[in-house]
């Protein structure tokens, strides 16, 4: 007879429980480099549902932040240093994102990061009914309310998608 498997521990789904956030999980075949669509795939949920938790630095100051963005949108790093009032944003190496993050690349949680970070969220996440969003490891996500995301992470809503080619 086949055990039951225990639901990981991350410091992602501390962080959603310690709140009695009222999520989903939602475990998956990660793909390696399949991102966003390979998640979006394997759970049959919309792309632009799935929201992608990048990490970026002002150029500046080298100065970390996450930005959320839908899966089937980029970022736009002009728009978002324009929108920042910095002058240029750029994305962090895998190592620099671990470091600052404390999770892999492919993991990356915007809940319970290693550094507390400054998070920006594309304007238009916040409207829709409910997103799936990285619960801190690989083939992993939570299901979630946008209202629910705003209430613990308090992000500062920005327009900055721009199409994936």
């Amino acid at each position: 007879m086949a055990r039951k498997q225990k639901p990981p521990v991350t410091p992602a789904l501390r962080v959603l429980r310690a709140a009695k956030i009222d999520f989903t999980l939602c475990p998956y075949a990660y793909v390696q480099r399949g991102g966003a669509r390979a998640s979006a795939a394997a759970l049959g949920v919309p792309l632009s549902s799935v929201v992608k938790t990048l990490v970026m630095e002002n150029t500046a100051t080298k100065k970390p932040l996450l930005v959320l963005m839908h899966g089937d949108r980029g970022v736009s790093t002009r728009q978002l240093a324009r929108a920042l009032g910095v002058k240029s944003i750029e994305p962090c190496t895998p190592e620099q994102a671990t470091r600052h993050t404390g999770y892999l690349v492919g993991g990356t949680s915007p809940f319970g990061t290693r550094k507390s970070l400054p998070v920006y969220v594309e304007r238009t996440i916040l409207g829709l009914d409910q997103i799936w969003i990285n619960a801190g490891k690989r083939g992993l996500l939570v299901r979630i309310t946008p209202a629910d995301l705003a209430a613990i992470l308090s992000p500062v809503p920005v327009s900055a998608a721009r199409d994936n080619l």
